[in-house]
């Protein structure tokens, strides 16, 4: 399915819409030629041309091929008896009111018709922008490890704009004049089938050269797309690390990077507008000379008395006129669509991605968490990379596990394997003896609770942040949970209390209330098991005690994985686990690896001389 097909199958549901557009630009197209046909007669007559002089009433022979004859010779016998009893002054003033009559109902049609793709453009650039939103949603987290925050940001921003501006704005286009160019075509056989056949041989030539200028646009769209991706993910970078840029004096250096970017954006943006201006006066120019070709041919004819009236050969050129703009109009939305194919492929990219982890169709339920966590020879990489190599441990019920050692080891990479944010390269994570690749995902994540290094809040209030996920919060709960992370002395004091927005990212509070409400959203959701990473590392002295009570209480009577850099928060673990380079050295509990006076020793050593 090309895109631009697949780019219209969102407009299925508002098919009422679009086909009630259709009838309205049908009745535009036919008022549009009908006004222009009613000066026909009127000109035969003002003008006095004496072969459209009809003075008896004609009558229709009921054969197709009169009826062209029979409607002009009728019409000018109406106006004939018009002028001849009223004057020829009176026929004017009338022929002006229908005129203006008929372009009223025309442009009113034109209105109409636009109202009615209101709702479609709308309502499918809302549809586009909700699946996108989703599958964002749906996709694994090791998705977002290749791909930027800013380029994503701009495939559900500017992309669907894009797709709305180019590709279902030329819906109307491509709906009306197709009909406005079958209408007009056919008046033009009507009027004279010879001259028609003459000008239709030139169509196929501006096809051609229009369809080229697509062609050439579509390439510049692309490359405008990629290098506006990267345009928003430098302002993204820059709000992020606004600190860092100012204390390392790199102010020119940044802006010498985004200066480059955005002229680069703005010389394929050139091309892009150029390549579709071009489009437009291209077709007028091979419109004008098909008009020029067809005054002469037409006229010649006319002046050797073998072609039309002077009235009929008039409404023949202002029809063809008419044409034109249709034409122009096709020519461009054909040219639009080439662009916007652009973003529809950068958004159906995204659409279309395989969502790696998700229900096996024979996925179990799970309810409880009953015994132990097993990893089982498990080896997991970033390609061609292992990260984990063979690894095997228990976490029994109850327990708290802590992995210690140097940065690369693995720790954080075994807490998004247990989460199940990446799955394993081979071997087996097993919770109660089943796989966890055999366990619904919404089912197996509800036993886990996580509190991580960055605290993670949404723009929001405090009560809504810690009741996250919860479609029936409660308060009690709320503020219970708030009790046990040592967070409630400081949201009391807070003018809305529990109603207090946090800000975008928690920007209203310091660091250590944001992880205080980190902890008191996973103590909200009361799961079974706990998963710190790094939770205190981030922390000053005073900000980390009070974060390790809350932690401390958090994790009674609950099974908890430990990520810790700092070794005095996990001395009281039941098993701290040492790694390097993706597999265990070292175990046991704090007092036995002391003793043991290894590598774990060695590390509290030095974190006991700093």
């Amino acid at each position: 399915m090309s895109l631009y097909k697949r780019s219209l199958s969102y407009v299925k549901p508002y098919r009422s819409s679009f086909v009630t557009a259709i009838i309205f630009n049908l009745l535009y197209a036919i008022f549009n030629v009908v006004s222009l046909a009613f000066l026909m007669p009127i000109l035969g007559v003002l003008f006095d041309e004496k072969k459209n002089l009809i003075l008896s009433k004609p009558v229709y022979s009921g054969n197709l091929g009169d009826l062209k004859q029979f409607f002009s010779d009728y019409s000018a016998y109406f106006m004939n008896n018009i002028s001849n009893t009223e004057g020829p002054i009176y026929v004017l003033a009338i022929s002006c009111i229908v005129f203006i009559v008929m372009f009223l109902f025309r442009n009113i049609f034109s209105f109409l018709s636009e109202v009615c793709l209101v709702d479609l453009r709308s309502g499918v650039t809302r549809d586009l922008r909700v699946d996108i939103h989703n599958k964002i949603i749906d996709l694994p987290v090791a998705y977002f490890t290749e791909k930027r925050k800013g380029d994503m940001i701009n495939r559900i921003s500017s992309d669907v704009n894009e797709v709305e501006s180019n590709i279902l704005n030329s819906i109307v286009e491509i709906v009306r004049s197709p009909i406005m160019i079958i209408v007009c075509v056919t008046t033009l056989f009507v009027i004279s089938a010879q001259l028609t056949i003459f000008a239709i041989l030139v169509f196929p030539i501006m096809g051609t050269i229009i369809s080229l200028i697509g062609k050439s646009l579509k390439k510049a769209a692309e490359h405008a797309q990629e290098e506006l991706s990267n345009i928003i993910t430098y302002v993204d970078e820059t709000l992020t690390s606004l600190k860092i840029i100012k204390i390392f004096n790199a102010e020119d250096q940044v802006k010498g990077r985004f200066d480059t970017s955005i002229n680069l954006y703005r010389k394929y943006l050139q091309k892009v507008m150029k390549k579709r201006a071009l489009a437009s006066p291209t077709s007028e120019f091979l419109g004008a000379i098909t008009i020029g070709l067809i005054v002469f041919f037409g006229g010649k004819l006319s002046l050797e008395g073998n072609g039309l009236s002077g009235s009929e050969f008039i409404f023949y050129i202002a029809t063809f006129y008419t044409l034109l703009d249709p034409i122009k109009r096709f020519s461009k939305a054909l040219s639009d669509v080439q662009k916007g194919e652009v973003s529809a492929k950068r958004i159906f990219d995204v659409l279309d991605a395989d969502v790696s982890i998700k229900d096996l169709p024979n996925a179990k339920g799970i309810e409880a968490f009953e015994d132990k966590i097993e990893f089982r020879n498990v080896t997991f990489g970033y390609g061609k990379h292992d990260v984990i190599k063979d690894f095997n441990l228990t976490i029994n019920k109850g327990e708290s596990v802590a992995l210690v050692g140097q940065s690369g080891s693995g720790k954080s990479t075994l807490a998004n394997l247990i989460t199940r944010f990446w799955d394993v390269k081979s071997g087996e994570i097993l919770i109660d003896g089943i796989d966890i690749r055999h366990i619904k995902l919404n089912d197996y994540r509800t036993l886990f609770g996580l509190v991580t290094q960055d605290s993670i809040l949404f723009n929001d209030t405090i009560f809504n942040n810690i009741a996250l996920g919860d479609k029936n919060p409660s308060q009690e709960k709320v503020e219970h949970a708030a009790q046990i992370a040592n967070a409630e002395e400081f949201i009391v004091k807070m003018p809305e209390k529990y109603q207090e927005s946090v800000g975008e990212g928690g920007g209203k509070l310091s660091g250590g209330q944001k992880q205080r409400l980190s902890i008191a959203r996973a103590v909200y959701k009361n799961p079974p098991i706990m998963v710190l990473d790094e939770a205190t590392s981030a922390l000053d002295t005073k900000s980390e005690k009070l974060v390790q009570v809350a932690l401390n209480n958090m994790m009674q009577n609950r099974t908890s994985l430990v990520i810790a850099h700092r070794l005095s928060t996990i001395q009281s673990a039941d098993k701290i686990v040492v790694m390097d380079a993706g597999k265990i050295i070292e175990q046991g509990n704090h007092s036995s690896l002391i003793e043991k006076d290894g590598v774990y020793a060695n590390l509290v050593n030095m974190q006991n001389f700093d």
